[in-house]
């Protein structure tokens, strides 16, 4: 008995949007993960970069369930002293939801050369407008 291995078909990739408007942003993150793996496909291999382009559109419109807003905080260091900044999730949200969404989708990607070259498919925007009008996306519930 052979094994498939699917091949890395670019020509093939189709384009997704996601609505995250009243959605949890965990969940949206998680379909967004799985289109861009691939995962959704029958030929879906782990190893190869079988994945699809994935638009998340209202990223600002999301929500964060329990007490995320004001218990979870965002943090990165300047490698300085004392350089530790920290934000919480609730500000970042009305700030910088692109960003929240994208670093949530990048938590959930691998962490190797297959996952960066996934992230490179997603765009997220803020408002219920996006500029890929031309590729012809299918929405995804």
């Amino acid at each position: 008995m052979s094994t498939y291995m699917a091949k890395t078909d670019v020509a093939g990739r189709k384009w997704y949007v996601l609505d995250a408007a009243g959605k949890p942003l965990g969940k949206t993150a998680v379909a967004a993960a799985d289109l861009l793996r691939g995962k959704n496909k029958p030929e879906y291999t782990p190893h190869v970069d079988c994945g699809d382009f994935v638009i998340v559109i209202n990223s600002d419109k999301a929500v964060l369930t329990g007490k995320k807003a004001t218990q979870k905080y965002y943090r990165h260091h300047s490698g300085w002293t004392g350089g530790l900044k920290e934000i919480q999730y609730g500000t970042m949200m009305a700030k910088r939801s692109d960003f929240v969404m994208e670093l949530a989708v990048k938590g959930m990607l691998p962490k190797n050369s297959l996952g960066a070259k996934a992230l490179t498919r997603l765009r997220v925007y803020k408002g219920a407008e996006h500029e890929q009008a031309a590729q012809k996306p299918i929405a995804v519930d």
